[in-house]
């Protein structure tokens, strides 16, 4: 199969060879034809299988016909880094077209953003606040959108955005086809499916599943050894690039500049840095500057660099979702990735709904040469204490046996825990949990 089948235009062919794409995604596959036909489509798929050229081509195609200078493609994105993401996509794609985009979302200077607009663009890709402060100013015009995209929805509903999405809606021309992408689909974001969408298509792939070519690992650990384990990890693993998750801004920043004075190639990304300083990090990433990045889950669906050999949680998520959303940044375009996962005390209970998810055991590992054995610091306190809310978007528990597949040391049929989600585990069980690991 090859991209000829869905006879795009020469110039967007001329952009598809430039980037080196070669054979559709599944989701491209299936998402494709009807979106190219006019059709509104739901599509329910994991970050990493090509669903921003699922919606950028068939949009570039029917773009090159028609009037310029006009807004007529709108693409809302809940993060900064992912409408950058999506615009840089569309720029490779569509480079021979002489189609323009815009980026528009808050944290700059609007001045550049209207500058643009009044010079004339086919498609936006906004964050909904400063697209709403744009909208209401009367800098952008809304009433030629032709096509509207709401990419990752869901993240846009854990963030509180369905009230601007909606405000949005009713400013667009009731004629038009809607396209929405999410990873996982809670009752809000069908709610708004029903609401805008006009009897659309459904598609599903790899639905609530991390991308199968992600290998996993977990390293029980101390959480006052985190940041130890994690350079001798990276110090003693081949890695290409190497994402790290932390749960707040201030322990990336701290984790960041400890691995800095100890040599590291590192930067950090937090929503408290300036537009500047995260475009910078996330640049310096992506070209190789930094070969470590330390991020928040701001950064969870906002990075599209196909050189991520390694995600590590160095913090566990507080959902399965977010387990999801995280470790597909690595493992995309077919590329095989790592994911490792830090599991203090407190944290193993949650591993039970992950490997649910996976429907599999995952190995867990530690390292011949690292001293477990350091005690903490006095009055170090409970800060790594995870914050998982019970009924937040997690699987239901299924009690006795669940089938798993064998990896490394795993044993099909492992029994799950019995007895009830705890905050805490003692520290002898985490001991016992520690002695299963293989040694590496």
């Amino acid at each position: 199969m090859s991209f000829k089948q869905f006879n795009l235009h020469t110039q967007i062919e001329a952009g598809i060879q430039a980037l080196g794409y070669t054979a559709p995604t599944p989701i491209q596959l299936q998402s494709m034809p009807a979106i190219l036909q006019g059709k509104d489509v739901m599509g329910l798929a994991q970050t990493g299988t090509g669903k921003t050229a699922a919606f950028a081509l068939p949009i570039l195609q029917r773009l090159m016909s028609g009037p310029r200078k006009n807004v007529r493609a709108l693409i809302v994105a809940p993060t900064r880094e992912l409408a950058e993401q999506i615009h840089e996509a569309i720029g490779g794609l569509g480079r021979a077209t002489k189609l323009k985009s815009v980026t528009i979302y808050g944290g700059v200077n609007k001045n550049a953003q209207i500058r643009t607009l009044g010079q004339g663009v086919e498609i936006a890709v906004a964050c909904p606040g400063r697209l709403l402060d744009l909208a209401d100013q009367g800098e952008i015009d809304l009433s030629h959108v032709e096509v509207l995209v709401l990419d990752e929805a869901d993240r846009m509903f854990d963030m509180g955005f369905l009230p601007d999405i909606r405000k949005i809606v009713k400013r667009l021309p009731v004629k038009r086809q809607t396209l929405l992408f999410s990873a996982t689909m809670p009752e809000d974001i069908r709610k708004l499916a029903r609401e805008v969408l006009n009897d659309p298509l459904t598609i599903r792939v790899g639905a609530g599943v991390p991308v199968s070519t992600v290998s996993h690992a977990l390293y029980p650990v101390e959480p006052h050894l985190k940041t130890a384990l994690l350079m001798k990890l990276i110090e003693r693993t081949d890695t290409e690039s190497v994402l790290v998750f932390a749960r707040t801004k201030h322990r990336t920043t701290r984790v960041a500049d400890q691995m800095k004075r100890a040599g590291f190639p590192v930067a950090s990304l937090q929503g408290n840095l300036s537009q500047n300083r995260r475009h910078d990090a996330l640049s310096g990433f992506r070209e190789g500057k930094y070969q470590i990045l330390v991020a928040t889950d701001i950064a969870a669906r906002g990075i599209d660099v196909s050189g991520i050999s390694h995600v590590i949680n160095y913090d566990m998520p507080d959902t399965v979702d977010a387990y999801t959303h995280r470790i597909g940044r690595t493992g995309r375009a077919a590329k095989t990735g790592d994911a490792f996962t830090f599991v203090t005390p407190q944290d193993r209970a949650f591993v039970v709904d992950i490997e649910h998810v996976l429907g599999e055991k995952i190995e867990r590992r530690t390292l011949t040469d690292f001293d477990y054995g350091v005690p903490a610091p006095a009055g170090s306190g409970d800060a790594d204490r995870p914050r998982h809310s019970v009924g937040q978007r997690r699987p239901a528990r299924v009690s006795g046996y669940a089938p798993v597949k064998k990896r490394g040391d795993s044993v099909h049929g492992a029994p799950r825990p019995s007895g009830r989600r705890s905050g805490t585990r003692s520290l002898e069980g985490f001991s016992a949990f520690r002695s299963s690991s293989k040694t590496r």
